[in-house]
């Protein structure tokens, strides 16, 4: 595993982000452990953040691409750390964008925040945690609206790698619905494999116990 991933996985145990015990998704389904991307809080973690999600972009996407587009509203932040991050550390200008839930009628008026997309720019979607492809459906409208554009695909935090709608997970059903490569940071079998059985700061976060419970939630919503 690259080594930015296992500072990943810490960085989210440090931030509180990643939490293990006894949780209920919006969903209703039970489940042994919960990301919460609502505790990065602070100008150094969206920082490092924003490294992370830099290199995860290089390795899968590569730096040929114009624009990183962060729905709203958590998408925001994400997009203009992750492009600050690119310039930072690959010295590649990256413009952001972001939509807006209402138009605004007045001064920078539109639907977009930051950069315009135009006519054969390469789209990157950058989003938090695996989704069930709803932000996807509303914002591809919206930039593939702006003009003849390529997108190239989208990238999360983790990759839940639980079941979509049907058989396969929401990053494989985006995938194949949207035609378009997906991918994440980190999935969570990278999370368990790092953390299993390893003590960090005096605490082993994934020990038998847990271990157990996490593969019985994934008996019942992992993809088989």
């Amino acid at each position: 595993m690259e080594a930015y991933k296992k500072e990943f996985i810490e960085f989210m145990v440090d931030c509180e982000v990643l939490r293990f015990g006894d949780f209920v998704t919006k969903s209703g389904r039970k489940t042994p452990f919960f990301i919460n991307t609502g505790f990065y809080r602070t100008g150094g973690q969206l920082i490092r953040l924003g490294g992370y999600y830099a290199q995860a972009i290089h390795a899968a996407f590569g730096l040929d691409f114009d624009v990183l587009f962060g729905p709203a509203y958590k998408g925001i932040p994400l997009t203009v750390a992750a492009t600050m991050a690119i310039s930072e550390e690959y010295g590649k200008d990256i413009r952001y964008c972001s939509n807006r839930k209402e138009i605004k009628d007045h001064g920078d008026a539109g639907i977009l925040l930051g950069s315009p997309i135009c006519d054969s720019d390469r789209v990157v979607i950058i989003e938090d945690v695996t989704t069930a492809g709803t932000s996807i459906r509303e914002t591809l409208p919206i930039i593939q609206s702006q003009g003849n554009v390529d997108v190239l695909g989208l990238i999360v935090s983790v990759d839940r790698m639980e079941r979509g709608t049907g058989e396969k997970s929401a990053l494989q059903e985006i995938e194949q619905t949207f035609c378009m490569k997906t991918t994440a940071i980190v999935t969570m079998a990278e999370v368990v494999e790092y953390l299993y059985n390893r003590e960090y700061k005096g605490k082993v976060v994934i020990n038998d116990a847990m271990k157990a419970a996490i593969d019985a939630y994934y008996e019942t919503y992992g993809v088989k």
